[in-house]
């Protein structure tokens, strides 16, 4: 079976397609450039079809992280999946974004602490125990505070740690995985794709952890009114 990948939950955006009966990686690209991913994912899904001379209706179904991560990110990703798959009629694996990111440490011994910028002093974040080929997963995908997961990592102080994802240097930079394995990509979300029940194109949507910024603001302005701390 082949799979067509995406990812632009963060920073990077990027797209893979991976032979589960060879369980070969066919080929991959990723852009981490500063273009908005409306621009980039779709022409990274083009141009690597193109190398591997396939085209869509090759492809037998679809992996794609479904969140958290970033908002607008997370939507673009995901709403490409929809269409490509609504128009094929064909299987969506829905990927968790922080398990994406713990089979980026496949061969290692470790905890891997998946750690996203959240903002507002948060994380997004969850636990998972690698064990060589094998990942386990110790926690649900959660937004915690630096505090409260640095007290939980104290549990695990005997084993070693590694924080991967783009909140990895912000969390804790002494316990960074090595730049080429830091990044969510692609390929990992193939990779953990078959963990997951796939799902039809209606069914797909994303995970969010929290209400994206804008609502959050416009809550707390309807609550600061309601207190009397709007009005003049």
């Amino acid at each position: 079976m082949l799979i067509l990948g995406l990812d632009s939950s963060a920073k990077a955006a990027s797209a893979a397609i991976y032979d589960t009966d060879s369980q070969n990686i066919i080929t991959y690209g990723g852009v981490n450039a500063k273009i908005t991913h409306s621009e980039t994912l779709m022409p990274l899904a083009e141009t690597i079809l193109k190398a591997a001379k396939l085209t869509l209706n090759d492809i037998d179904a679809f992996a794609v992280t479904g969140g958290p991560g970033s908002f607008t990110g997370v939507r673009i990703a995901v709403s490409a999946v929809k269409g490509m798959a609504f128009a094929l009629d064909k299987p969506v694996y829905p990927v968790s974004a922080l398990h994406g990111l713990a089979y980026n440490l496949l061969g290692r011994e470790c905890i891997a602490c998946c750690v996203m910028d959240a903002r507002r002093e948060q994380f997004y974040n969850a636990l998972f125990r690698v064990e060589s080929e094998k990942i386990t997963r110790l926690t649900k995908d959660r937004a915690i505070d630096k505090s409260e997961l640095e007290s939980e990592l104290l549990n695990y102080e005997d084993e070693i740690i590694v924080t991967i994802g783009d909140g990895a240097e912000l969390f804790c930079k002494e316990l960074c995985a090595p730049i080429m394995q830091r990044e969510q990509n692609a390929v990992s979300v193939c990779l953990a794709a078959l963990e997951y029940t796939p799902v039809t194109a209606k069914e797909l949507m994303p995970l969010y952890l929290r209400l994206p910024q804008a609502e959050r603001e416009r809550k707390d302005a309807q609550c600061a009114f309601a207190k009397g701390e709007g009005t003049s």
